[in-house]
């Protein structure tokens, strides 16, 4: 079987930026290096929120999700590693020279040394609003992204929901909708502390604790008023609207993963300092880990692929360098530094 399939030495499955990066910094060591990603484009959960402003990647000015996405894939091509798109991975298989066999649900195979999952919280799905009959309105003014701002400009918009995505889109919509009303069933909000104090400080009413109890339509088609219930009272109102956003969350899945004997929890795989896994051979990183120094952002997903690529390295050569040299000093980028048309001068060895 193997014979007839090309061997990697490190297959990483999952494109958001963790895996995108980790692709950037395993052609830095040299390694033959393949992405494999079940949606049909990379981006990973960045994907859902296009028009998100992120302010937290370190020496990068505020940026739309849409843009970093296209600058991390064009780093990750930097070295050119296989990408294969529209693959959910799902066996696993060991070889007995110690290299491993993954099967994809359409059952083409890819042969490995090591895989790196970066996986997030696996294959995610938007949590829906749990009100019968509410999927009818999603093809008018029931959305659980916003893709476009421009689509709530002057309207009254009502979102459901307390996360750090609910927050910043109040705060993003807040210039530009005729209102907006925040409904969540809790006093305390998730996200960042700066973002919801903008968010309170501003003109978006903020309806705490109240749930959405009910849908009103006066056509069938669109949503025109909406009924919150008080949880705590029971005491009820209604909204006029012209938009509803849902943030309930995300529904995760790893999906078959599951069954490889994986330290795996609900939300995470447990890992080392170092990335490794209980598996030989399997390394993880981003948001799918759990270990006790994890930053839960996007700068520590940059470092988790490194330490995970890294670890993958010395398990293939274990008298390898335990890191890459940086940029600046690493034989690789002299051509690419040519190609760009910029002169780095030798430095003098004493």
């Amino acid at each position: 079987m193997t014979n007839q399939l090309e061997l990697f030495d490190t297959t990483i499955i999952g494109g958001g930026p963790a895996g995108m990066y980790t692709a950037f910094y395993s052609g830095m060591r040299d390694l033959k290096t393949k992405i494999i990603d079940a949606q049909d484009q990379l981006g990973g959960r960045l994907l859902t929120y296009p028009e998100k402003v992120i302010w937290d990647v370190g020496g990068v000015t505020p940026i739309l999700c849409e843009q970093l996405i296209s600058q991390l894939v064009q780093q990750a091509q930097t070295f050119e590693p296989t990408i294969v798109l529209g693959q959910q991975i799902a066996g696993l298989e060991h070889q007995p020279d110690g290299t491993m066999i993954l099967t994809a649900t359409n059952g083409e195979q890819h042969w490995t040394k090591t895989v790196i999952l970066a996986i997030g919280y696996g294959i995610r799905k938007m949590a829906k609003l749990e009100i019968e009959g509410a999927d009818r309105y999603e093809v008018t003014n029931l959305y659980y992204t916003v893709q476009e701002l421009e689509t709530f400009r002057n309207k009254r918009v009502l979102i459901s929901g307390g996360g750090d995505s609910a927050v910043d889109w109040a705060n993003a919509l807040e210039p530009i909708a005729a209102s907006v009303t925040v409904v969540h069933r809790r006093e305390q909000f998730g996200g960042h502390e700066r973002n919801i104090k903008k968010m309170k400080e501003s003109s978006v009413n903020v309806l705490v604790p109240y749930r959405v109890e009910k849908l009103h339509s006066k056509d069938g088609a669109v949503i025109d008023e909406v009924t919150i219930t008080h949880m705590v009272t029971e005491e009820q109102e209604q909204l006029e609207v012209d938009a509803i956003i849902v943030n309930h969350g995300m529904k995760s899945d790893f999906g078959p993963i599951r069954d490889w004997g994986l330290d795996i929890g609900e939300w995470n795989i447990q890992v080392s300092e170092r990335m490794c896994t209980n598996i030989p051979g399997i390394f993880a990183a981003g948001d799918t880990v759990n270990y006790g120094s994890k930053v839960g952002l996007i700068a520590g997903t940059f470092n988790d692929g490194v330490l995970a690529l890294n670890s993958a390295k010395l398990f293939m050569e274990p008298e390898a360098h335990k890191y890459a040299y940086v940029s600046s000093h690493n034989e690789k980028f002299k051509e690419k530094n040519k190609a760009l048309g910029i002169v780095v001068e030798e430095e003098e060895e004493e």
